[in-house]
C-alpha cells in the first residue's frame, strides 16, 4: 500500500544561508511530511525546530575549519546521534559538503539504519577542485540533486544517481526588474558566514571612505544582513563617519533591484545579482595560507558561477590581496561609464539561458523526486 506524506519523516541539513532558502523552499512542496534537523531562519518559517543555530556550521576555507574544529567536531556527532534517534526515511543535506559528507558517512558506519536513503543538494565544485572528490561522494550518498545539466558527468560515471534541477535562485527574480530610480545605491555585501564578515566589511569601511572623499557623497549605501551577522554588523558600523542603511536578507532582493552597482562576496550573491543583471564588482579574502593552497588546487580561473559559467570576465573579481579599496573605487568608476555597463549588461542577458532547467522550479522537482523515492 503506498504510503501517505504524513507518514513520511525528513532528516534536512542546511548549514548556510542560500541552503537555508533553499531548504525552506523544498519544505513547503512536500505537504504533511514530517521535517527535523538543521536550517536557519527560512526553514523556521517554513515549519522547522533547528536542533541548533546554522551559524556553528558555516565556516568556510580550509584553516577556518581548522580553527573551528571543536564546534564542528561536537556539532557532527550531535546531529550523527539526532539522526539515529529520529530514524528518517530520507537524510537531505543541502551544500555544506564538508559537514554533510562527515555527518552521513558517520551515520552509515554505525550501520543502525538500514533503510534510510541519503540525498545531497548542490554538486560539489569537482570541476574545479579535481574529479576524486566525484568518487567519494558517489561511495556516501544515493542521490544527487545538480544544479546544471554539465555537472551530472562527473557524479554518474561513479554510478551516483544525478539529477539536473537548474539553480533555485533563478526562481522566481524575474519579479525583480531593475529600475532607473534616480537614487544611486551601492550594496555592500560582506557574506553571510561571520569569518567572511569579519575580513569583509573593514574592506568595505574603507571602501567607502574612499568614495566619499572621491567626490561619490551622493551615493546611499546598503548592507543587507542575515540573522548570523546582523548584530556584528550593527554594532561594526557606528563607528563609520558615512553609516550605510541595514536591511534584513528578506528584503534583499528589493534593494538589488534599486542597485546601481554592487560589491560583495563570492557566492551565491554573485549568481543572484547576475541574473537579476546588476553591474557587480566580487571580492573575497581568506586566510592567506588558504588563498595559496586554492591557487595551487583550483583548476578554474574564476570564484563567480556566471564568469565561469561564460568562461570569461564579466563580474570584476578582487581576491586575496588584489581586494583593496583602491581597486575596488577604480573598477566601480568604470562601472560608472555609460559603455562599460551597456557591455556588462549585455553579458549578464546572454548568461540567462545558462540558469534555468527547462523552466521549472528546483524545489519543486527535488521535492517531487524526493516523495516519489520513498
Amino acid at each position: 500500500m503506498k504510503r501517505t506524506n504524513k507518514n513520511i519523516k525528513i532528516f534536512i541539513i542546511a548549514g548556510e544561508v542560500s541552503g537555508d532558502v533553499l531548504g525552506a523552499k523544498i519544505m513547503r512542496e512536500m505537504h504533511d511530511v514530517e521535517f527535523v534537523g538543521i536550517g536557519g531562519q527560512n526553514m523556521a518559517d517554513a515549519g522547522l525546530k533547528s536542533l541548533f543555530p546554522i551559524s556553528d556550521i558555516a565556516v568556510m576555507g580550509i584553516f577556518e575549519v581548522l580553527a573551528h574544529a571543536r564546534t564542528l567536531t561536537a556539532r557532527i556527532k550531535q546531529t550523527v546521534d539526532a539522526v539515529l534517534t529520529e530514524k528518517p526515511d530520507v537524510v537531505l543535506t543541502i551544500d555544506s559538503p564538508g559537514f554533510a559528507k562527515s555527518v552521513v558517512k558517520n551515520v552509515k558506519k554505525s550501520g543502525v539504519l538500514k533503510k534510510t536513503k541519503f540525498f545531497h543538494v548542490v554538486a560539489p565544485q569537482v570541476w574545479a577542485w579535481g574529479e576524486k572528490r566525484a568518487k567519494k561522494y558517489a561511495a556516501v550518498f544515493d542521490k544527487l540533486y545538480a544544479f546544471f545539466d554539465f555537472e551530472k558527468p562527473y557524479f554518474t560515471k561513479y554510478g551516483l544517481k544525478t539529477i539536473s534541477v537548474g539553480h533555485p535562485i533563478a526562481d522566481g527574480l524575474d519579479a525583480y526588474k531593475p529600475n532607473n530610480k534616480k537614487e544611486k545605491i551601492i550594496t555592500l555585501v560582506p557574506g553571510s558566514r561571520m569569518s567572511e564578515v569579519k575580513k569583509l566589511l573593514p574592506l568595505f569601511h574603507k571602501t567607502v571612505d574612499v568614495l566619499v572623499s572621491a567626490g561619490y557623497k551622493n551615493y546611499k549605501f546598503v548592507i543587507p544582513t542575515v540573522e548570523t551577522t546582523d548584530e556584528y554588523i550593527k554594532n561594526n558600523i557606528k563607528g563609520w563617519t558615512t553609516k550605510p542603511e541595514l536591511v534584513f536578507a528578506k528584503k534583499r532582493y528589493d534593494v538589488y533591484a534599486n542597485t546601481y552597482i554592487a560589491v560583495v562576496a563570492s557566492g551565491t550573491v554573485s549568481a543572484e545579482l547576475a541574473i537579476m543583471h546588476i553591474p557587480t564588482i566580487v571580492v573575497y579574502k581568506m586566510n592567506p595560507l588558504t588563498v595559496l593552497l586554492a591557487r595551487i588546487l583550483l583548476k578554474i580561473k574564476w570564484a563567480s558561477l556566471v564568469n565561469i559559467l561564460m568562461n570569461k570576465t564579466i563580474f570584476p573579481e578582487l581576491l586575496g590581496k588584489n581586494a583593496t579599496p583602491e581597486a575596488i573605487v577604480e573598477i566601480l568608476q568604470q562601472l560608472t561609464l555609460p559603455n562599460v555597463r551597456k557591455n556588462m549588461l549585455a553579458e549578464l542577458k546572454a548568461a540567462d539561458k545558462k540558469w534555468t532547467h527547462n523552466g521549472k522550479n528546483p524545489a519543486s522537482i527535488i521535492a517531487k523526486d524526493i516523495l516519489s523515492s520513498i
